[in-house]
């Protein structure tokens, strides 16, 4: 099934994205003994040495990563402390690798990306607060270890206080990314705000399952929101960060880099481990920087069942690999 622009639609993305809420299906899917061989093509593996190992591989490959120590809506102070600790240790980690250096690109080649949720943003009472002093926490570690930090986006209820705490923790990082997802409708306007001198921003489609009242539901319109806000980052000040893998969309960031001047120094393209792997490679090869999101851990269910539904080819690989496996 295609929309109008010509681009694949996953007519169950409503119902993947249901499941992913489901304690019985997760339950039911986890416990396939073949799952974790299938999970492996999106996610590292579940240890920080597996992580490492996938890293070491992508930054040789002339490829920069952005790493995720999977986890969210952490309601237990013990485990957010969890959560931080490990970030502190993969910072080190990460900051130990060997980094060729990338012709013309003076991005950090290696970057945690965490969700606020993780660190305690919703935990009762004090958990903004928290959050916030776990992130700085993070910065603090990651400015000494010459690693950048990349706040992921959550689903659109979290989107205001995220922000908020992005831009107080700027003053102290300016280098510190966020994340904002073009199905929401308020992103234009966040865009605007958040593009100014030295501001990283990583601009990605979505993959919440959204109310009509805050997000565009259909594919073509998150398409074109998507271009739209892309625009305004690319003639903006800041950073861009072009976190997709729809060919149109690479096109057109293509486009706004020579019609702006920008160099491959001042911004770059984003993709998911495991997707597209050839384009990645074809990109970096031609010069231009390329950072893979790479996840890691056990509480990779969330993430995965987001994956399916955001393209046919990655629920049909999924189906495929469980029925010649079971």
């Amino acid at each position: 099934m295609t929309n109008e622009q010509g681009a694949l639609v996953n007519p169950l993305r409503p119902v993947i994205l249901a499941a992913a809420g489901s304690p019985r299906l997760k339950r039911a899917l986890t416990g396939i003994p073949v799952t974790s061989d299938i999970v492996r093509r999106f996610v590292a593996g579940e240890t920080r040495d597996d992580l490492i190992t996938v890293a070491q591989q992508l930054l040789h490959s002339g490829r920069m990563v952005s790493v995720d120590f999977l986890g969210e809506n952490t309601t237990d102070r013990a485990q957010a402390d969890a959560t931080v600790a490990e970030y502190l240790s993969l910072i080190n980690d990460l900051a130990a690798l060997e980094r060729p250096p990338l012709a013309g690109i003076e991005a950090a080649p290696v970057e945690v990306s965490v969700k606020l949720s993780a660190l305690g943003q919703a935990l009762p009472e004090d958990g903004p607060t928290i959050a916030t002093e776990n992130l700085r926490i993070l910065c603090t570690k990651a400015a000494q270890a010459g690693v950048w930090v990349t706040v992921d986006a959550e689903d659109h209820t979290t989107t205001a206080a995220t922000l908020a705490t992005v831009t107080e923790l700027r003053g102290e990082f300016p280098w510190l990314g966020a994340v904002v997802q073009a199905y929401l409708h308020r992103t234009e306007v966040d865009c605007r705000d958040l593009s100014g001198a030295g501001s990283r921003i990583r601009l990605c489609k979505g993959a919440y399952r959204e109310p009509h009242e805050v997000a565009f539901q259909r594919s073509a319109e998150v398409t074109d929101s998507y271009l739209r806000c892309l625009a305004i980052l690319m003639r903006g000040d800041g950073y861009p960060m072009v976190a997709s893998h729809d060919p149109a969309v690479i096109a057109a960031a293509e486009q706004l880099v020579t019609e702006t001047g920008r160099g491959p120094g001042r911004f770059e393209h984003q993709m998911l481990y495991g997707i597209r792997d050839g384009e990645q490679v074809r990109l970096a090869a031609a010069g231009k920087a390329v950072r893979v999101y790479v996840p890691y851990g056990s509480q990779w269910y969330g993430y995965l069942t987001r994956r399916l539904a955001e393209r046919p080819a990655n629920l049909t690989f999924f189906l495929r690999a469980l029925v010649s496996k079971s």
